[in-house]
């Protein structure tokens, strides 16, 4: 329920897999319902968190990343995240491998196929396999209505989280950030950074959040996996 709280579908599937198969139907359901309703569920608790003035908060201009930085992102992260969680390994390296083949420029076929047909096949798949575990006697029952419940209730709390995090920075900085940004620190990617910054543009329609609430949104997906391992390697 932590990582489906996280808005991290491919994620709880894996950990499901591993830790209660019975119960890969209605985690891979509810997952999934909480990252499309990400439009629905968090402009409220931004509204609410925030006033006017903070979603008007403009960002400086993010300086330029050199393809030798981008190259070695995926590679210095993964070997750093892996050793620190090993259980992590499949899902960290099979993240970073499909950044490293984008941002190398030599294999552009591969992850034009990655990114595409192969994504899609795999998707096509992943849900029929998915779905062909969601039995009436398994799905029709409590603890799928509770890890429902149970896994709104997380989302919320991670939205609120996140942007409670940017006020508390905000008091030691001089330099403010948008407390919008905070709520896109889910795993909902890129989802989340978009409500991000569709809710700072109807604040100020001159105010570009986007690739300031990427930064977040792509940690999320970082921890949640991170996250992930933790939960194999304790209780596998």
């Amino acid at each position: 329920m932590g990582i489906i709280g996280g808005a991290d579908g491919p994620t709880t599937i894996y950990l499901t897999a591993k830790l209660a198969p019975h119960l890969l139907g209605a985690n891979a359901l509810a997952a999934y319902s909480y990252m499309a309703m990400v439009p629905l569920i968090q402009p409220p608790i931004m509204r609410l968190l925030t006033t006017p003035e903070q979603r008007r908060i403009r960002m400086r201009q993010l300086r330029p990343v050199s393809p030798r930085e981008k190259i070695l992102f995926p590679l210095i992260g993964s070997i750093l995240i892996i050793l620190m969680v090993p259980a992590v390994a499949p899902l960290m390296g099979m993240f970073m491998f499909g950044n490293f083949m984008r941002e190398s420029l030599v294999v552009k076929r591969l992850s034009d196929t990655a990114q595409n047909a192969l994504m899609n096949i795999v998707t096509i798949f992943l849900g029929l396999s998915v779905g062909a575990t969601m039995e009436a006697e398994k799905f029709l029952t409590v603890k799928p209505l509770l890890i429902f419940s149970f896994g709104l209730l997380d989302f919320v709390v991670c939205t609120f989280g996140g942007i409670l995090t940017v006020h508390i920075m905000n008091l030691f900085i001089k330099e403010k950030m948008n407390p919008l940004i905070g709520s896109a620190g889910v795993s909902a990617v890129p989802m989340s950074a978009r409500v991000s910054h569709s809710e700072g543009l109807k604040a100020d329609p001159d105010n570009w959040l986007i690739m300031h609430a990427m930064g977040p949104n792509l940690a999320g997906v970082i921890g949640s996996a991170a996250a992930a391992g933790m939960f194999i390697a304790m209780f596998q």
